[in-house]
Formats: C-alpha cells, structure tokens, sequence
C-alpha cells in the first residue's frame, strides 16, 4: 500500500478565524463559591482564551510538530495519519522492535511525543525501537470510517497499518484510555503477531461469571460507580447527543478549549493545577488541532457507536501495566486485570501520573516500557 509523506500545514484563513472568534468570546460568571466546581473555573478559561489569542505561537509548535516523520496512507478505504520514527541501528545489530503507540480521548498524537525522543533512543537501557504513532481514525488528520467506529475496527485498523501497510510481522503496543482498550484488542485478536501489550488502563474481562467477586474487586466496582455519578455526563452526552455538542464545540473556539481542558484538569495528576502536569502550549497545541481539523465531532464517534461493541475475547499476550493516579483508577485490583489477561508480566503503581501519563511522567513510563518490551525480544 503506498504512503505519502504528510506536512501540518494550518492555513493563515484557519487562525485568522481563530483569532478573531477567541477576541469575541462571551464568557459565563462562576456557577459556585469555589473555582472549579462547576467545571473550568470562567478566570482561568479567560486567561487561556487570552493567551492563546495573543501570546500561543502556532507557527514554531507546528515547525516542532513537523520535524517528526508524518506520513498518511489508505487503511480500510479511509486516510490513517501516523508518525513512523526509526530508531538509529547499529552495523551488525538486529532490527529494532517495532512499537504501537495509540492514544485516547481527549488527547492526539502529541500525547506520545515525548515517548517517542526516548524510545528511539539508541543510548538509553534496553535499546531503541521504531515507533508508529497514528491519529486514530475521526481523530486529527484520520478519516472516520463509514461503518460503526467499534474497539474491534479500530483494532483491526491499526493492525492493518503496522502489517500490511508497514510490514512489520511482529509488534508490540502501548495505549491509554480508548487508545488502550484498542491496545487490548489487538492482543486479543492478533497474538502472533502482537509480542505483548503495555496499558495505563488496566482492561475489565468481558463479564465477572468466572469466579465470585473479591472484596477487593467489589469495592473498586462501587467506588466507580459512584465516581461516574460526579464524571459520567461528559460521555452520556457524547455517546447520546453527540451532534448536538459537536455543533456548539466546532463553532467555538473557547466552548472546545472548556470542554478538553475540564478532562485534562480532572484526570491528570496535577495536584490541583493544570500547569504541575501539562503545559498551557502543550495544551493549546492539542486544541489548536481539534479546531483546525473539525475533528471535535468525529471524535466523539466512539462513544456515539459503543453499542456496537462486541465482548472482547481474552488477552493471552504477555501484558505489562503502569497503573495511572487518576480517579477512576484508584485501587484498581489486580484480581480485574487477571480476569481479562492470562500472562501479566508487569505490575506497577507508580504513585505519579495520570491520565496523560505520556505527557505527565513520560521518563518513568518509558523506563517502564523499554523494559517490558526489550523482554520480548528475538534474538
């Protein structure tokens, strides 16, 4: 299949638009006493706004961006954007261990970067690997399917890129959030060409029929429960209305900022500032993206189709897991992990690092990585 190398290029219309609909913005007054208790505090969003009207340099992020290998190419009938970093190879050396890197919502392929400087890193413990890092389909600069946007296609998609597309005949995968739960799936359905997997997110086994519940299990089962009752609107909305929501984000510049800077915010590990675990041009980057792109829409085809999911079958790879702080992970028992997985290698719980553990604690997940993979090696 053939590839074509791919530049960003933003026009100057598209933030000449962008500036002037952020210098128009009507921002709302604090629905409560405290900042952030409705969701993002209206001062912090109006220095954000500002910022990124007058002081966020899209050109130099956008010369950042493209000094990496984009490439695009025709997986499935639709354009699949992707990173594809080789790693430098010694004479006399084996080729490096191809690597997936698959990310979540409301992220892109920036969240990986940083993994990437290092994984490609000849010099580091455990050696270099390619990485390929693709936009998942609706997402960036990837066409969304005709059909049914399941974990399932997604899975198969990205296969189709690292095999038939890429020709590697064995890989290994990392993913968080949506990105992970594809990551589960290409273990599940491709396990010899899949050498293992590597998630933030540890999977759920398709049903709890197999044994009785653990003490364990049952109270992080409740606790999230009740979580979802204080953080489950953002996804029933998305999965229920979600063009209606599409419609107010793509046409507002500062109503997108809101909706993915409020996800950032509860879900990194920042300790009560979003600047402790991302950086405002990080930020804007991945929200410049989703602006310039309309993807705010496609991107919420995920949970739009989540009803046309079908159970995942169990993951028999060699598995690895770097537990996230996030909320909806604390506690997180292993026993779930175990029901879902029959070969867990790894196990770690960080203490650091949350949803965004890419961009949060990129050297500790990399050491991690390397070492879970470097593992799976062929001599």
């Amino acid at each position: 299949m053939s590839i074509s190398p791919f530049r960003i290029d933003v026009s100057d219309a598209v933030l000449d638009d962008l500036r002037a609909r952020l210098a128009r913005t009507r921002f709302t007054d604090r629905s409560g006493d405290q900042p952030w208790q409705g969701g993002v505090d209206p001062d912090y969003l109006r220095d954000l706004v500002s910022y990124w009207r007058d002081g966020f340099d899209w050109r130099a992020r956008e010369a950042e961006l493209n000094a990496y290998p984009h490439n695009l190419a025709l997986v499935g009938g639709r354009k699949l954007h992707f990173l594809h970093v080789r790693a430098a190879r010694p004479a006399g050396t084996p080729a490096p261990m191809p690597l997936l890197l698959s990310h979540g919502w409301p992220s892109s392929f920036v969240e990986m970067l940083p993994l990437v400087d290092r994984l490609t890193d000849p010099t580091r413990p455990g050696g270099a690997f390619d990485v390929v890092v693709p936009s998942l389909p609706g997402f960036g600069f990837s066409e969304v399917p005709d059909e049914p946007v399941t974990r399932a296609l997604l899975a198969r998609t990205l296969h189709e890129l690292m095999t038939d597309v890429l020709g590697y005949e064995r890989y290994g995968a990392f993913g968080g959030d949506v990105g992970g739960v594809v990551t589960g799936w290409l273990g599940a359905l491709y396990p010899e060409q899949v050498a293992g997997i590597h998630l933030i997110h540890p999977p759920f086994p398709a049903n709890f029929d197999a044994r009785p519940l653990s003490a364990a299990e049952q109270a992080y089962l409740d606790a999230e429960a009740a979580y979802d009752e204080t953080d489950g609107g953002y996804s029933a909305i998305m999965g229920t209305r979600p063009d209606t929501l599409a419609a107010a984000l793509a046409d507002s510049p500062a109503g997108l900022a809101a909706w993915l800077v409020d996800k950032y915010r509860d879900w990194s590990d920042n300790r009560g500032d979003l600047a402790n675990s991302i950086d405002r041009d990080t930020l804007l980057t991945i929200i410049t993206l989703y602006w310039a792109t309309g993807t705010i829409g496609s991107s919420f085809r995920q949970y739009a189709d989540f009803a046309h999911n079908t159970p995942r079958p169990m993951i028999d790879v060699p598995a690895a897991f770097t537990v996230s702080t996030e909320p909806s992970q604390a506690n997180f028992p292993r026993e779930i992990a175990e029901r879902a997985c029959t070969d867990i290698r790894h196990w770690s719980e960080p203490g650091r690092g949350g949803h965004f553990m890419p961009l949060e604690e990129p050297d500790l997940l990399a050491d991690e990585m390397r070492r879970f993979f470097s593992s799976l090696r062929r001599s």
